[in-house]
C-alpha cells in the first residue's frame, strides 16, 4: 500500500512540474509579436543644430559723443538708407567746451598775427628786399593758421550745436540708417550717454539692423558625421517655434577648423533658406538641420532592434508557415537608427519574431 501512494504522489508530482513548464512555455508564446518583411526607403542623414539668423546684420554707432535726444523708430520699423534713426545732442564736458572755446581764441590771434606779417612780407617783396621764397613761405604759413582757425570754429561748433558744414557736406548729430531693413534692437532710450566710435574704442551700438528678406541657418555638425558633408547637400530644418512648418535649403558653407563645444569637437557649417513655404521666419528662432547623405529606395526594411549583434555576425529569429521558429543570418545595410535595410538572408513577406521583455525576478 505504501509503495502505491509513493508512486501515486511522484505521478502527482511529475504532472504538475509538466503543467506549470507547459503554462510557462504557452504565456510566453502567447507574448511573441511579428513583423511583416517590407520594401521601403531610408535616409542616412547628419544633424546640425543652430539658429535662423540674417545674413548682414549691422551694428549703428555714433562718431559724436552726447546723449540721445530723439528717437525716429522702435523695434520693428523697417527702414531704407539714409532714413534718420536718432539724434545726439552734444553733452561736453564743462572743460571740453572751455578748451574748445580758449581754442579759437588762440587760433584766432595766430590767424591775424599771420596775415600781418603776411602783409609786411608783401611790403618787402615789392620793395625787392625779400626772395620769392620768403614771401611765399609767409603767404603758406597765413592760410595754414586760418585753416587752424576753421578747424577750431569747426570743433566749437559740433560740440555747441552738434553738426558742422564742410563745403557742400553737411556733418551733422542725426544717425542715419546705413542699410536698408528692420530694427531688430534698440539699444539706448531717450536721455541716455553715447560713447562715439573712434580708434581707440568701439563705442556704444545704438541699433542693430538687418535685411529679414534674406536669412539663412547657422549651426554646427558633429566631427562624426563632417566627414560625409560637401556643399550643395539638400536639407530640411526644424524650427522648434514652427513644428508644422517645412524649411528647405542648401549646404553652402563648412569651416576647414574645429572648435570645441560643451566638449564636443563640433564643425560651424552655414545653410541658404531655399524655401521657407507660407512660414515666417523671424531671427533667432531655434532650429535642427537634418543633411540628406544617401537615400536608398525600394529597399527591403525591418526594425533594428529585433536583430541580435553577436561578433561580426547579425541573426534574426523568424517564424514559418507552421509556427516554427529559427535563428538565422543576415546581411545588413544602411541604418537610420530605427529601420536598417536587409540585403542578405530574408524576402519580402517573412514574419520576424520579437521576443517579450525578459522578466526581472527578485531570486538570487
Amino acid at each position: 500500500m505504501k509503495k502505491v501512494m509513493t508512486i501515486f504522489a511522484l505521478v502527482v508530482i511529475v504532472a504538475a512540474v509538466l503543467f506549470f513548464a507547459m503554462k510557462g512555455s504557452a504565456s510566453k508564446e502567447e507574448g511573441l509579436k511579428t513583423f511583416a518583411c517590407e520594401k521601403g526607403s531610408i535616409i542616412d542623414k547628419a544633424l546640425a543644430v543652430g539658429t535662423i539668423v540674417p545674413r548682414h546684420e549691422i551694428a549703428v554707432k555714433s562718431k559724436i559723443s552726447g546723449i540721445v535726444k530723439r528717437l525716429y523708430v522702435e523695434i520693428g520699423d523697417e527702414v531704407k538708407i539714409g532714413d534718420p534713426l536718432m539724434d545726439i545732442a552734444p553733452d561736453p564736458t564743462p572743460l571740453e567746451l572751455a578748451e574748445a572755446k580758449r581754442q579759437v581764441e588762440i587760433s584766432q590771434i595766430t590767424s591775424e598775427n599771420a596775415e600781418r606779417e603776411l602783409d609786411r612780407s608783401q611790403s618787402l617783396k615789392d620793395k625787392k628786399l625779400i626772395s620769392d621764397q620768403e614771401f611765399e613761405s609767409a603767404k603758406a604759413k597765413c592760410d595754414e593758421m586760418k585753416l587752424r582757425l576753421k578747424l577750431s570754429e569747426e570743433k566749437l561748433a559740433l560740440i555747441e550745436e552738434g553738426q558742422i558744414k564742410m563745403a557742400s557736406k553737411v556733418m551733422e548729430n542725426v544717425i542715419k540708417s546705413p542699410i536698408a531693413g528692420m530694427v531688430l534692437m534698440r539699444n539706448v532710450d531717450v536721455g541716455d550717454p553715447v560713447v562715439p566710435l573712434t580708434s581707440f574704442q568701439a563705442g556704444t551700438e545704438l541699433i542693430a539692423l538687418a535685411d529679414m528678406s534674406d536669412l539663412m541657418f547657422r549651426g554646427t555638425v558633429d566631427e562624426i558625421d563632417v566627414g560625409k558633408l560637401y556643399q550643395g547637400m539638400n536639407v530640411a530644418l526644424k524650427i522648434g517655434a514652427l513644428p508644422e512648418s517645412k524649411v528647405e535649403g542648401v549646404l553652402v558653407k563648412i569651416s576647414p577648423k574645429a572648435h570645441r563645444d560643451e566638449g564636443s569637437t563640433v564643425f560651424n557649417i552655414e545653410i541658404n533658406l531655399t524655401n521657407t513655404g507660407e512660414s515666417l521666419l523671424r531671427a533667432g528662432y531655434s532650429a535642427n538641420a537634418d543633411i540628406f547623405i544617401t537615400k536608398r529606395e525600394d529597399i527591403l526594411l525591418i526594425p533594428e532592434r529585433l536583430i541580435e549583434f553577436v561578433n561580426d555576425s547579425s541573426f534574426v529569429e523568424v517564424q514559418d508557415s507552421l509556427g516554427t521558429i529559427t535563428k538565422i543570418t543576415i546581411e545588413t545595410g544602411l541604418s537610420d537608427g530605427i529601420n536598417i535595410e536587409v540585403s542578405e538572408g530574408l524576402n519580402e513577406g517573412d514574419l520576424l519574431v520579437e521576443r517579450p521583455p525578459k522578466e526581472i525576478t527578485g531570486e538570487m
